[in-house]
């Protein structure tokens, strides 16, 4: 199992930056993949970057070019900076991992952080 504590969250102007740090309760090197997911009111939870555990990492073109996702390993840590903020950018971030052992896979997700654009 894995507890996974998001922060970093906060109000911030457009065109400011944020980091959202995600802390695991367990060494991250074994995790398949961990990644950002948000989601604004009235919308779908939507992909916002992912890194493997090889580091290779995905992120829609929405976000490409602003924000990066990093991971750390012996922090048990992931990382997601956003600069060049929008206020379509205003949602609630979830951190999750995907944690297969054997033949069995789960997802696991924080509890979510707010980020809020606005001026």
């Amino acid at each position: 199992q894995v507890q996974l504590v998001e922060s970093g969250g906060g109000l911030v102007q457009p065109g400011g930056s944020l980091r959202l740090s995600c802390a695991a309760s367990r060494s991250i090197f074994s995790i398949n993949v961990m990644g950002w997911y948000r989601q604004a009111p009235g919308k779908q939870r939507e992909l916002v970057a992912d890194i493997t555990s090889s580091r290779s990492t995905n992120s829609p073109d929405s976000v490409k070019g602003r924000f990066t996702i990093s991971r750390d390993n012996t922090k048990n840590t992931i990382y997601l900076q956003m600069n060049s903020l929008k206020p379509e950018d205003t949602a609630v971030y979830y951190c999750t991992a995907l944690y297969c052992s054997g033949h069995k896979c789960n997802t696991y997700w924080g509890q979510g952080t707010q980020v809020t654009v606005s001026s």
